[in-house]
């Protein structure tokens, strides 16, 4: 049986932070593999004790916010548990035990934010990622303003239309053919869309 020790270990000593955000079919694959079953356990509300920890909420986190990007990337369940995450990240925060991690660690508790298509949470990510991410915060935040520019042009991400089979309306097909989040972020970086503060 998965425990969280064991998610913590995996995601942080295993893959590591250079494999973090890189699209890598292995590693989809082996934590496709390894996690799967508890993946589907967590969904179906089984693992909901482990949010009752500080460790435990971490790995649910993880567990329910970026293993099924990776187990099911271009998929509409990629996103399926989202809600989840987002409500065990919220809950660690009122607790404050997202401080009990190290930087950048911590972002994770984060990101669940940052994947909303809520504006009031991605104005939430920005602001938590400022606050509580002084020393390494500086590339997340730059994405979490790329993040909120899209769901403040779109209400939600044009790039998730078609897995999660959504019908796209003609400015954001336009902006995908423009470069879609890539090109929004470049825009962050220069300075040409607008900071959120």
């Amino acid at each position: 049986m998965t425990t969280p020790s064991e998610i913590v270990k995996f995601w942080l000593n295993v893959i590591g932070r250079e494999k973090w955000y890189v699209a890598d079919d292995s590693v989809d694959g082996a934590i496709r593999e390894r996690y799967l079953p508890a993946w589907e356990e967590a969904r179906d509300g089984a693992l909901n004790g482990w949010t009752s920890t500080p460790e435990g909420s971490f790995a649910f986190v993880i567990l329910t916010d970026q293993f099924p990007r990776n187990m099911f990337r271009e998929q509409g369940e990629a996103f399926s548990t989202d809600e989840m995450a987002l409500s065990a990240s919220r809950e660690a925060i009122c607790k404050n035990w997202d401080l009990n991690m190290a930087e950048p660690e911590r972002q994770f508790f984060y990101l669940p934010f940052m994947h909303s298509e809520s504006l009031a949470d991605q104005d939430e990510c920005i602001r938590l990622i400022g606050a509580r991410m002084p020393e390494t915060g500086g590339e997340n935040l730059i994405h979490a303003h790329a993040h909120r520019e899209v769901i403040r042009l779109f209400g939600r991400f044009p790039y998730r239309n078609e897995a999660l089979g959504r019908e796209s309306a003609d400015g954001e097909k336009a902006y995908i053919a423009d470069g879609g989040y890539a090109s929004t972020l470049a825009k962050i970086r220069n300075g040409a869309a607008p900071l959120f503060s």
